[in-house]
Parts: structure tokens; sequence; C-alpha cells
């Protein structure tokens, strides 16, 4: 029997020690959460209502104010977000309670985007699973065999002013407002009930700084917020080191420390994104609460070892189009050009020696 290689035997047992690690970060603090309530949902409001008292004054000095809520929306979705993974809070009740309010805060169904965020969680770094909460991505195969027009959506599909624009612009006003096919009672409950406190809330406001005022600085707060969140979501999965591998060859711990990025932010940023940038760690273990991510990932030489994506080095991923697979790395159009001459250089090469 052929002896498995040294190096390999150290990877999977490294590998395979991350859980015993993790599990001592997946317990929620009640008094972490409440602080982190407290912390993000008051300078929410104080920042609405600091709007109402400027806007008489002026329409342009609430725009500041607007973009600064949409920071805290920000870090309101990131609540939300572990409230879907029941990790928030210690009660799954509170958990459910408080994903319920930011989820109308950040005009999301609670239920029915858990139950997508799951399909994520399981499928993602996966080439055979691909298309369900993920960004639109095709291989470079792919790609060349596809039609005209099917390319030309892509392009467009990847277009920075529709990918952090329009998207997330359509994704959180008319998108969430309806529930998917596969969705069943409860989350179709969900998204009744939240369209129906988001008209309360919205009704509410309308009134308190005016109808016209209302629509365009929630308008701002939710394209500031949306832009920002798709950009963190995108870069967390499509950068330069990324791996993703078929079905066959997929590995959760892998697609976990090789397909998520770790993106280390500027402390400010970082909190105002829920240390949401620890995605390695969170991806390995969604049980564990954001505020346990960066002390979890500082425990571990193995989660270190994670080459950190800045700010500035994440900006190349707006070059990045498609997956090229005897590469294994994501490619620009122009590396689609590199591609196709490889495949050409290859196919001569068998037929001279046929």
């Amino acid at each position: 029997m052929q002896q498995e290689p040294a190096s390999e035997t150290k990877a999977k047992s490294a590998h395979s020690s991350w859980k015993n690690i993790v599990a001592r970060y997946q317990k929620p603090a009640a008094w972490r959460g409440v602080w982190q309530l407290t912390n993000t949902l008051v300078p929410y409001a104080l920042l609405w209502y600091f709007i109402h008292l400027v806007l008489p004054i002026s329409f342009w000095l609430a725009v500041p104010l607007a973009i600064l809520a949409g920071g805290f929306l920000i870090r309101t979705f990131i609540i939300f977000h572990d409230c879907g993974h029941g990790s928030f809070l210690p009660s799954r009740k509170a958990n459910d309670i408080v994903g319920f309010i930011t989820g109308v805060l950040t005009f999301t169904p609670h239920r029915h985007w858990t139950r997508e965020h799951a399909v994520h969680h399981a499928t993602s770094g996966d080439l055979d699973r691909r298309g369900r909460g993920d960004i639109w991505t095709l291989t470079v195969q792919e790609y060349l065999e596809a039609s005209r027009w099917k390319r030309v959506a892509y392009r467009l599909a990847r277009n920075p002013v529709i990918l952090f624009g329009v998207a997330p612009a359509f994704m959180f006003l008319i998108k969430h407002r309806f529930a998917g096919r596969e969705a069943g009672p409860r989350e179709r409950r969900s998204v009744i009930w939240t369209n129906v406190c988001l008209l309360l809330m919205a009704a509410g406001l309308a009134w308190f700084v005016g109808l016209t005022a209302y629509l365009l600085l929630q308008l701002v707060v939710l394209v500031v917020a949306g832009a920002a969140g798709m950009w963190l979501f995108y870069v967390q999965h499509q950068f330069e080191d990324v791996q993703w591998q078929h079905g066959r060859e997929w590995d959760y711990t892998a697609a976990a420390l090789e397909g998520s990025s770790f993106y280390k932010l500027p402390k400010v940023l970082q909190w105002f994104s829920g240390n949401i940038g620890f995605h390695h760690i969170h991806h390995l273990s969604p049980a564990i609460p954001n505020y346990h991510l960066e002390k979890c990932h500082r425990s571990e030489p193995l989660f270190q070892a994670v080459k950190p994506l800045t700010f500035f080095s994440s900006l190349k991923a707006l070059t990045f189009r498609l997956w090229d697979e005897r590469g294994q790395k994501l490619v620009g159009y122009r590396g689609l050009k590199l591609a196709v001459i490889r495949e050409t250089r290859s196919a001569r090469r068998i037929r001279r020696n046929i």
C-alpha cells in the first residue's frame, strides 16, 4: 500500500484541528450582543433624529448624516446576519426577534433570507453548485461556449455600476419583497410581515421628516449600505488567491480557508462591517458571533497563515471576471485572450503528437 506523503498528512492533521479551536468561540455572550445592539441601533436612530433637525435648514446638510446612517445600517445587517445563524444571542427566540427587527431595518425578511443564506454556506467554492446566494461567475470555457446574448448579459451583470449600484438596490427594494418559489410557509409569512412592518416604518419616518425627504434620504442610506455590503460580499469570494473546486474535489475546510478571504480593514471600517472581514473564520464556523471572530483568528497559526487582503489590494478584484480552471485563478477579459492562446497551443501539440 502506498504511503501518504508526510506533507499531505500534516496538512490534513492541521485542517482537522480547527474544530476544537473554534468550539471555544461559538458561545454567544448576551452582554456583548446587547452592547452591540445599543452602539448600533441607538446611533442609527439618533442620526434620523438629527436629519429631522437639519432638514428645515438645508436638505444637503442631511445627506452626510444619511451617508453615515448607511454605515450603521451595514453594521445592523451584520447583527441580522448573525441572528440568521443563531449565533448573536444565546436564546434562539431572542435571535429570531432581533433578526426580525433588524431585518425590517435592512429591508430583508429574516427567515426567508436565513434559508437562502444557508445554501451559500453549503455550496461556497463548489463549481458544480453555483447559482444560489453567490455572484454570477462563469468559467473561461463556459464563457467561450456561451451565446452572444448570454455574454452580453454576463458583462452587464459584472459591470461595477450594475454590480454595486443597481443590483443591491434591486435586491433590497424589490427582490426581498417576494418569496422565492422554494420558500415554505414560515418563509412566506416572514416576507409578508416584514413588508407590513416596512410600510409602517416608512409611514412613520415620512410623517417625521416629510415624504419626499424620507424617500430621497432612505434611498441614500440604502445605496450606501447596499453598495458597501455588496462590495464586502464580492471580495470575500472574488479575490486573486481564491480556490474553487468541482463537487468531487470540494472540501469544506479548504473552501473556508482558501475560498473565503481574510479582509484586513482599517479599524474603523472593521467596526462598521462587524468583523465580517474575518470571513475565513466565519465560513469555518457560522456559529461564532461576529464579536468573537477576531479573537478566534488570533488564537491559531493555521488561521493567521491565510494571506490577508488589504483595502488597496482588494481593488484589483474589480478586474476579475472569469474563473480559469487550468490556471486555477480568477482572470479578467484580458486573461481570457491568454487562456484562448494557451488552449490553442495545447490543441496544436496534441495534433502533432497524433
